[in-house]
C-alpha cells in the first residue's frame, strides 16, 4: 500500500470514530497502533520493533515510563507519548518525553492524540528535546508539504541525517505559516498596524485600531479568495472535461469532451458552463485525498454526477441545476443523497468537508 493511501486510511478512521472515543487507551487501539503500523510501516505486534509502556535503565524517575519507543536496528530511534483524542497537546503534562529523550539514543520525540502528531528532534540544543516540534501532522487537514519529511521517519525509508538537516528549516517554516494562518484568521494588533501603517500615516489610537481591524480582516479574506480563485484558473481552466451525458440510468463508460465542445447531444442533454465550472470546484476540493484525474464528471437530464473513477458505484456529488433554485447533492454516512440548496457555485465550498468525507470512504478497501 502506498504511503499517502495509507495516511488516508488513518485519517478517515479518525473522522469516522473520534466523536466515540472518550480514553487514551481507546485513542491508542483505534488511531495511534495504525498510524504506528500501516504509515510508519513498524510491526506494531512485535515487541523487538514496538516497544510499549517503554522504560529505560538509567536516569529516569522509578516507575516514569512513555507508551511506545520504537527500534530500528536494535536502537531506539522514536520516543512516542500519548494523549487521548481531542486532548490539548502540551509538554508540560509530557514531561517524562523530555527525560526519556535526553537518557536514551532516540533523536526522535512524538507526542500525539491520534489526530494531531508533534515531532520534535534537539535542534537548538544537543540531547535536549526542542520545546517547539520541527513538524506538525493534522491526520484532519493534512498539510501536503510535511508529508515528504514525515515519509523519511518510516521504517522503510528512515533516513534519520537527512531529517535532522532539514528539521531546522521544517520547524521554523512551519512555525511561521501557523503564525501567518493565525493572523489571517484574525489579525494581531500589531499585524493590523503593519498593515494600516502602508496606507495611513497618522498615529494609532484606538479609535483608528477600531476602524482598521475590520478592514484588515476583510481585506485578508478577500486577498485569500482571490489566490484560490487564480490557482483554480490556472490549475483546472485549461483541462479536459471527462463526462458522458447519458439518461437517467447512467452507462458505465464516458467519453472524453472537451470543454469548449460541449453540447446538446440527441437526448437533448446540455453540460452547461456552471456544471463545468462547478465540477472543477469539486475537483479542487477533492484533490487533497485523491489525484484529480480520478475525479470525472457525467451529465443526464436530472443531475449531473461527479464520479471517484469514473464508476457510477462510487458518486462523490450531484448537481441539480436545472431548476431556478441549484442544489448539490451530498451523500450522508448510509451513501443517501441530501440535496442542499446553494445561492451560487461559491456555496459549493460550504459542503467540502462533506465532499472530501465521500472520497475518503470510496477509497477504503
Amino acid at each position: 500500500m502506498e504511503f499517502a493511501e495509507s495516511l488516508n486510511q488513518v485519517a478517515a478512521k479518525i473522522r469516522d470514530l473520534k466523536d466515540g472515543i472518550e480514553t487514551e487507551e481507546a485513542t491508542k487501539t483505534a488511531f495511534i497502533m495504525p498510524f504506528i503500523g500501516q504509515v510508519l510501516g513498524y510491526d506494531v505486534f512485535n515487541p523487538t520493533e514496538v516497544v510499549p509502556e517503554f522504560t529505560a535503565d538509567v536516569g529516569i524517575k522509578k516507575g516514569e515510563k512513555v507508551d511506545y519507543a520504537l527500534v530500528r536496528d536494535g536502537q531506539v530511534q522514536i520516543l512516542i507519548e500519548c494523549k487521548k483524542i481531542g486532548a490539548q497537546l502540551s509538554l508540560e503534562n509530557a514531561s517524562q518525553l523530555y527525560r526519556y529523550f535526553a537518557a536514551t539514543n532516540a533523536r526522535i520525540g512524538i507526542l500525539t492524540n491520534g489526530q494531531i502528531w508533534n515531532f520534535y528532534m534537539d535542534i537548538d540544543e544537543p540531547n535536549k528535546m526542542d520545546s517547539k516540534p520541527f513538524l506538525v501532522l493534522d491526520l484532519l487537514d493534512i498539510d501536503p508539504t510535511v508529508l515528504p519529511a514525515l515519509e523519511k521517519l518510516t521504517k522503510p525509508a528512515f533516513d534519520l541525517d537527512s531529517i535532522a538537516s532539514s528539521a531546522e528549516e521544517l520547524k521554523y517554516v512551519g512555525a511561521l505559516k501557523r503564525a501567518v494562518g493565525d493572523e489571517f484568521r484574525e489579525p494581531s494588533d500589531e499585524f493590523v498596524k503593519l498593515l494600516a501603517g502602508h496606507i495611513y500615516e497618522g498615529a494609532f489610537y484606538a479609535s483608528v485600531m477600531d476602524k482598521f481591524r475590520p478592514l484588515a480582516a476583510k481585506a485578508l479574506k478577500q486577498f485569500l479568495s482571490d489566490q484560490v480563485n487564480d490557482r483554480l484558473k490556472t490549475a483546472l481552466g485549461a483541462d479536459d472535461i471527462k463526462m458522458a451525458s447519458a439518461p437517467e440510468a447512467e452507462s458505465d463508460q464516458a467519453e472524453d469532451i472537451p470543454v469548449d465542445d460541449a453540447e446538446p447531444n440527441d437526448d437533448g442533454i446540455v453540460t452547461t458552463e456552471e456544471e463545468i465550472a462547478a465540477y472543477r470546484i469539486i475537483k479542487a476540493i477533492a484533490c487533497r485525498d485523491v489525484d484529480p484525474a480520478r475525479i470525472t464528471m457525467r451529465d443526464a437530464k436530472s443531475y449531473c454526477s461527479i464520479f471517484l473513477d469514473d464508476n457510477n458505484r462510487k458518486p462523490i456529488a450531484r448537481l441539480f441545476f436545472n431548476t431556478k433554485q441549484k442544489y448539490i447533492g451530498v451523500f450522508d454516512d448510509n451513501r443517501n443523497c441530501e440535496r442542499k440548496p446553494i445561492d451560487d457555485l461559491n456555496g459549493i465550498y460550504q459542503f467540502a468537508d462533506d465532499i472530501r468525507a465521500e472520497v475518503q470512504r470510496l477509497l477504503r478497501p
